[in-house]
């Protein structure tokens, strides 16, 4: 008999266990991508205080084991944006949440951005090299396939490029001519890109330097008949 009360008793001990572990609160924190929705076309952003939100939530075991934080985002409708700064104070009840899980905090409580008008241009490409050819050997012509190409992006920075390079290629004791395909490298421009993706193909051509040709020597015969003369 009292080895069945103990059991039950032990039963019993467990199940309260669980259950106060099952709904004792915890909190929990999740970085989380802040998403623009709705930007318009004719819209670059090129400044923005935050990428990421940093919510604290508060939950049972349970609930916050059901917070998938790969599926968590936080969204900034920006349809009504205009050129300019702009600033959005974040609002955390339009995060999704489990059953059973809040949010305690967010960091930051406002989100500021700047919003610049977009442009495009047709700039040449220019095909960045280093090294030399091997000795007795010199570059022939250099070409990238397509010679130019379509730049867009904020207006100010578009506007002001008049060629792009390519990714350097080293020429270093080439004894023949290359072909290769390579990216385009925009440097320092944060807020531009071409309009189609993909590679530019350089051409280099290589070949052997020429030999000075060397005049032969007058014949004996025509040596004779200038002496003659």
């Amino acid at each position: 008999m009292r080895f069945g009360t103990l059991i039950l008793s032990f039963l019993i001990a467990i199940v309260l266990w669980g259950m106060a572990h099952g709904t004792t609160s915890k909190d929990r924190g999740f970085d989380i991508p802040i998403v623009f929705e709705g930007m318009p076309d004719e819209l670059v952003i090129t400044e923005r205080s935050a990428s990421t939100l940093n919510i604290r939530v508060l939950g049972n075991a349970a609930a916050l084991r059901n917070v998938d934080p790969t599926r968590l985002e936080y969204r900034v409708d920006v349809s009504e944006a205009q050129p300019g700064p702009g600033v959005h104070e974040v609002d955390a009840t339009l995060i999704d949440l489990p059953r059973g899980a809040r949010i305690l905090s967010r960091s930051p409580a406002r989100v500021e951005f700047n919003f610049e008008s977009r442009g495009r241009k047709s700039v040449r490409v220019r095909p960045e090299v280093e090294g030399e050819p091997a000795e007795g050997y010199y570059v022939v012509g250099l070409e990238t396939e397509p010679r130019s190409v379509w730049l867009t992006g904020a207006r100010r920075e578009v506007l002001r490029l008049s060629e792009v390079t390519t990714e350097t290629i080293q020429m270093d004791e080439l004894t023949s001519s290359l072909e290769r395909e390579v990216r385009l490298s925009l440097g320092s421009n944060e807020h531009v890109w071409p309009e189609e993706e993909g590679s530019v193909t350089v051409r280099i051509e290589i070949a052997p330097v020429p030999q000075p040709v060397i005049p032969e020597p007058a014949t004996t015969g025509a040596v004779e008949k200038l002496g003659e003369a």
